[in-house]
Formats: C-alpha cells, sequence, structure tokens
C-alpha cells in the first residue's frame, strides 16, 4: 500500500512539472514572436536546462521525486491534448488519423517496454546484495566472473582467439555478455545502458524494442513538428511581429520547439544505437570496456610513456550482417 501511494505521489508531482514546463516553454513565443526559431529554439532547450537542473535542487534539498516514465507519458498526452483542441481543427482527416494512431502505438509501446524482461540472470541475489558499490575495475571483473559462474555462465579472463572462435561458435561466446545494472540492482544479458526514461534496463530482450519504440517517437515528433509549422504558416503565426498572440497559439509554437528539440537528440541517439548494432558491442562495453577483459588486448609498453598497455578491441564483431542478424534474432 505505502509502495502504490509512493507511486501516485511521484505521478503527480511529474504531472505538476510536465504542466509547468510546458506552460514555461509558451513564455518564448509569447515575448519572443519577433524572432526567429533559430533563435527561440535554443532558448526554449535553455528553459528546459534550469527547469532540470530545479528538478534535481528539488529532489536533492526537498525529497520532491518525479517519475521518470510518467513524465514521458504525461508530455505525450499534454502534446496530444494541444493537438486535439487546437491542431485537429485545421490538419487532413487522414493526418489526423495518423497522427492518434501514432501517440496510442507510443503509449502501448511504453506500457511494454516498461513491464518488459530485458534479460535478467536469475540465481545472483545474494552476489548482488555482496557487490560493493564503491569497489575499483579489477575487484568488479574478479566479482562479476565469481558470480558468472555461480549462474552457470562460463567467463575466460585469457584473451585466447582459439578459444574465443571455439565459443562464438556454440554461441556461449555471447552468453557471457550478462553485465550489472546498480539502478536495478541485478545482471542483466546483453545490458546495454539504464533507461531512465523508460523505466527499465535495455538488454538483450528488449533492445530491439527500444529501437523500434525510438524511432515510433522521432516519427511521431516529426509529424507533429511538419504540422503545426502548417498550422503557424496559415494563420501567419511566425509573421506576427510586435503583436500579442493568444494563449493557443503560444501552445502550438511551444510544441513544436519541444518536440523539435526531442527530435534533434533522439536522431543523434538512435544513430548511436544503429551504430553499435552494425559493430555488435553495448554502450556499457563502449564506455567501461576496461572492466571487461575480453575487451582488452595486451601491447608492449614503450619507456617513458604512460599507457597502461591494454587497448581496445572488440571480439564480438563479426561483421555488419551477421552482426545485425544477431540483434534482431530473439535470443532466450
Amino acid at each position: 500500500m505505502r509502495v502504490s501511494l509512493n507511486l501516485i505521489g511521484r505521478c503527480i508531482i511529474s504531472c505538476i512539472f510536465v504542466f509547468l514546463t510546458q506552460f514555461a516553454l509558451s513564455i518564448v513565443p509569447r515575448f519572443f514572436a519577433a524572432y526567429s526559431l533559430l533563435i527561440q529554439l535554443p532558448l526554449s532547450a535553455l528553459i528546459l536546462l534550469i527547469l532540470l537542473v530545479t528538478g534535481k535542487v528539488c529532489r536533492r534539498f526537498l525529497g520532491v521525486y518525479a517519475s521518470a516514465p510518467a513524465l514521458v507519458f504525461f508530455n505525450v498526452l499534454f502534446i496530444w491534448v494541444v493537438y486535439i483542441v487546437i491542431l485537429r481543427k485545421v490538419i487532413s482527416p487522414l493526418m489526423g488519423i495518423v497522427l492518434n494512431g501514432e501517440v496510442v502505438i507510443l503509449i502501448i509501446g511504453l506500457y511494454i517496454i516498461l513491464s518488459s524482461d530485458p534479460g535478467f540472470v536469475t540465481n545472483r541475489s545474494s552476489c548482488s546484495d555482496d557487490r560493493s558499490e564503491n569497489s575499483s575495475p579489477e575487484v568488479e571483473v574478479h566479482f562479476e566472473v565469481n558470480c558468472l559462474h555461480k549462474s552457470g555462465i562460463s567467463y575466460n579472463l585469457n584473451n585466447d582467439p582459439a578459444a574465443e572462435a571455439k565459443k562464438r561458435n556454440d554461441g556461449s561466446f555471447s552468453s557471457r555478455r550478462a553485465r550489472y545494472c546498480k539502478s536495478c540492482k541485478a545482471y542483466v544479458k546483453g545490458f546495454d545502458h539504464h533507461c531512465p526514461a523508460f523505466g527499465n534496463c535495455i538488454g538483450q530482450r528488449n533492445h530491439v524494442l527500444f529501437m523500434v519504440l525510438l524511432v515510433g517517437f522521432v516519427i511521431t515528433e516529426a509529424s507533429y513538428v511538419m504540422e503545426s509549422f502548417k498550422f503557424a504558416t496559415k494563420f501567419q503565426i511566425l509573421d506576427e511581429t510586435g503583436q500579442e498572440t493568444s494563449l493557443s497559439e503560444n501552445l502550438i509554437i511551444s510544441t513544436m520547439l519541444f518536440c523539435l528539440l526531442q527530435v534533434l537528440w533522439q536522431v543523434v541517439f538512435l544513430t548511436w544505437h544503429i551504430y553499435c548494432a552494425c559493430v555488435n558491442i553495448r554502450t556499457d562495453e563502449w564506455i567501461n570496456w576496461k572492466k571487461y577483459p575480453e575487451f582488452q588486448i595486451i601491447v608492449p609498453t614503450q619507456p617513458g610513456l604512460s599507457s597502461d598497455g591494454r587497448r581496445f578491441r572488440n571480439p564480438y564483431n563479426k561483421g555488419v550482417l551477421c552482426n545485425l542478424k544477431d540483434f534482431l534474432a530473439s535470443e532466450e
């Protein structure tokens, strides 16, 4: 019961924060209508950054917590309401059906990925409880090896190319890519990263779903940007220099700028994940490769250099086509 009340409280805080954010963004077209969208866009980004810092301050000093998935949901809902109340009246019925369908699919996708199993490894509760948060990379490597052996997953610390080639063929090579998520306090097969926005780890079993959902967000937001821009052009909102605009017109422009900002960073994020799929590497492995022995190759150090003698290599890269086939294949 206490958990439910805590969740409800976080959702209410998230809803309030979304309303404050969206109406704060509407200040930009209200007071900077004489400036172009290229000026209004960074101003909107600045307001979002200020609100983000404010949210972190409230969480740290006031103990007020929001829910990241709820923030995503209420932002989608707010933009959907703006579309239904204002934008729907001036766009074509076909485009209206498309936008409504895209939003519904996004909401369903959010629920699915929030409740999905990313590939949690069982029989590790005792290992997770004993793990030290401040341990060195070397200690973490040996801790992870011991836990993997307890779970029945082989993990060879020796960089033997012949042994690795054999493991690629029999499938045990990829099974050892179970990494520890500090947010979930659990090991996840094919762990890529923990996504606060979707409230779940992204791993072997939901990585494809994550990318499909990310594509869905980009398409939906881009559709909204195009239709809201048509609305602003039709009613000459962007040409009204020095004239006072209505709240509905401000909301159309501010939500368009908000969606445009989302599209910009999401396209970059999606491009990164496509690259990772093509070379068969996870975000966590790319960042923390020094923690994982199979990504290290020892090279002789030269006198006078501060290098530790370790170089990066990707033993999982089997070529773009094979990598994409492995990525798209459903694995148990």
